[in-house]
């Protein structure tokens, strides 16, 4: 048994007290390598500590929607260049949260736009694959990353929100990250949407300490919890838990290729 989490955000302060044993549950539950992404640059020492504690452990550099406000390509800069910072991200947009008034809404679409491009543009500078946040602003992610040519370093659309505008993006280079949600029972879209997916771009992640999958909603989500979710996967897929981890671990090292040392 063996699972990568391509998405677990192990710097966040609910693991403040017990982050040691949260990996080495997961460990010990066949999670193979982790995957810190970038959301807010304060947390980066954080990523980089675990990173250098354990071998398995990863991280992101990156500026999430919500703090466009702290974006400062120097700090990513003197951080990308570290041996375990293997994504860019997680990058993106996100129109679910804007504000009300109608000229802050659009100053703050066209911020999380230029911030994003901007991360793109860091990505191919670097050679390094992007981890995408998009929230109710399909269209003008699918648009933005096409016209970007991201497709160079192609990337991971996280918690992929069955939006069939972006299926397309298969062709683009980027992978498809199916997390909790789709043990909802009210994800009835996704599991829809999943069997289109090519097989060859699954990805699996937790969203960590966030979007804790079924039967445990309600309680503080870890790595361990990516075994649920590959079995809700496979019962979609009518396939075997281990042809989906098998599965998803060669994918995630086919598009982050430190995986494999």
């Amino acid at each position: 048994m063996s699972i990568i989490d391509t998405h677990c955000h192990l710097d966040n302060l609910q693991y403040q007290d017990d982050i040691d044993e949260v990996i080495q549950t997961a460990l010990k539950n066949g999670i193979e390598a982790f995957l810190i992404p970038g959301a807010d640059p304060k947390d980066l020492p954080t990523a980089v500590h675990l990173s250098e504690k354990y071998d398995e452990v990863f991280f992101a550099v990156g500026v999430h929607p919500y703090d466009v406000d702290n974006f400062d390509l120097e700090i990513l800069e003197k951080y990308v260049s570290h041996p375990k910072c293997i994504a860019i991200g997680e990058c993106g947009l996100d129109y679910f949260r804007l504000p009300k008034n109608e000229e802050e809404k659009l100053q703050n679409i066209k911020l999380q736009k230029n911030i994003f491009i901007a991360q793109i543009e860091f990505a191919k500078k670097v050679k390094k694959p992007l981890i995408i946040h998009i929230r109710d602003a399909s269209d003008d992610s699918r648009t933005i990353l096409i016209e970007s040519k991201a497709e160079e370093v192609g990337g991971v659309l996280h918690c992929y929100n069955a939006s069939e505008h972006l299926l397309m993006l298969s062709e683009h280079n980027f992978y498809f990250g199916i997390g909790g949600v789709v043990t909802f029972k009210n994800a009835k879209k996704l599991v829809e949407v999943l069997p289109k997916i090519p097989l060859e771009k699954l990805l699996i992640e937790t969203d960590a300490p966030y979007l804790t999958p079924h039967p445990f909603r309600g309680s503080r989500n870890t790595p361990t919890y990516t075994n649920n979710i590959a079995q809700k996967i496979s019962e979609i897929l009518h396939k075997s838990k281990k042809e989906i981890e098998n599965l998803t671990t060669k994918n995630a090292k086919a598009l982050f290729k430190e995986f494999n040392r």
